[in-house]
């Protein structure tokens, strides 16, 4: 077999294998075209031949060279056409399927509650202070303590023990030092001050089904001319009956609290009230704090409580909420446990 007739038989012989379906196509170059390949190796042994013969093998050892590879590329190109092809296949989208639709959340309850709450306020004027600024959780004893007319030696801090970074720096136990700040700078040559602070507040309490040692509240403060508990009473029936019904009704009872006088607790009654109702058959459950703001807070603020009288309460969001929707433990609010959570929709229904 003549050198010619060898190198032409390279060409069949690779074209035989790269028509086989799972061909390595590299191994076929390599076994070919590199550089120990059997063409080179036929071109090699040229050295013994006439000049006329050694152009004739070198002529054809070239033409079989380029055969060869453009036969790789074309198998190259065809594998990957069938891989694409079968990719393609296995990643194939069924457009009439329903789309899987994304999980979308709810906010948390009790921010529904709070965004009730607020919502209600905003509609009967007042403002919702809950910046940084004027609403630190960091609080000063003065604003938190002093300013509420509970100075150093009252007993009633006992019931507001919290946590202290300093002996004058503390978490704040309630939303009243926001009111503080408020009154002292609001210009009452403007109108009269109409305010809720909404937000978290921190207590030293062992944590159980009805007590955690961080909660939310809302306190709200409306100060002006001629301010009276009937205005207060007439305020927080509107908030109870937007958040429990209209067939809800409220009752004052007297009781002391160092930042307002007179003081009352408000129940709100559990069952509906309507006119066939006996006075014995409503039952009342507490739920806030009340009271005309005490004339020693105005004072503390730069007001004048002879021309200014002022009314004060604090609701507790965490409570409500338990209340109107049958929770029992009030750490299920944070324990993130999306199986509660999810009972509840936008409206907390």
């Amino acid at each position: 077999m003549t050198l010619v007739e060898e190198l032409q038989g390279f060409l069949k012989e690779a074209t035989t294998e790269l028509a086989k379906p799972n061909v390595d196509v590299e191994a076929v170059r390599v076994t070919f075209l590199g550089k120990k390949g059997k063409i080179t190796g036929v071109l090699k042994s040229m050295k013994d031949l006439s000049i006329d013969e050694k152009k004739e093998v070198g002529q054809v050892g070239n033409q079989v060279r380029t055969a060869i590879q453009e036969k790789i590329e074309e198998k190259k190109a065809a594998q990957a056409a069938a891989a694409l092809e079968e990719k393609l296949a296995a990643e194939t989208l069924d457009v009439t399927l329903p789309g899987a639709k994304p999980k979308i959340g709810t906010p948390h309850v009790l921010q529904q509650i709070m965004d009730e709450i607020e919502a209600h306020f905003l509609g009967l004027g007042y403002q919702i202070i809950d910046d940084p600024v004027d609403s630190p959780e960091v609080e000063t004893d003065e604003y938190n303590f002093e300013r509420e007319n509970l100075p150093k030696d009252h007993p009633a801090r006992d019931m507001q023990d919290t946590f202290y970074i300093t002996p004058e720096i503390l978490l704040r136990t309630q939303t009243s030092p926001v009111q503080s700040r408020v009154m002292e700078k609001h210009d009452f040559s403007k109108g009269p001050l109409k305010m809720i602070a909404p937000g978290k507040v921190y207590r030293r309490d062992t944590d159980d089904a009805t007590h955690s040692h961080q909660f939310h509240q809302v306190e709200g403060l409306v100060v002006g001319k001629n301010i009276t508990m009937a205005d207060l009473k007439g305020t927080l029936l509107s908030i109870m009956q937007e958040l429990f019904g209209e067939k809800h009704q409220i009752r004052l009872r007297p009781s002391y609290f160092p930042f307002t006088e007179p003081s009352v607790e408000v129940d709100v009654s559990w069952n509906e009230v309507t006119a066939d109702t006996k006075p014995e058959d409503i039952k009342w459950i507490e739920v806030l704090g009340a009271g005309m703001t005490h004339p020693n807070v105005l004072k503390m603020d730069g007001i004048d409580p002879e021309e200014y009288t002022a009314f004060a309460f604090g609701l507790g969001p965490d409570r409500f909420a338990m209340l109107k929707y049958g929770v029992e433990d009030i750490r299920q609010f944070y324990l993130n446990d999306t199986r509660f959570l999810e009972q509840f929709n936008e409206r907390g229904n």
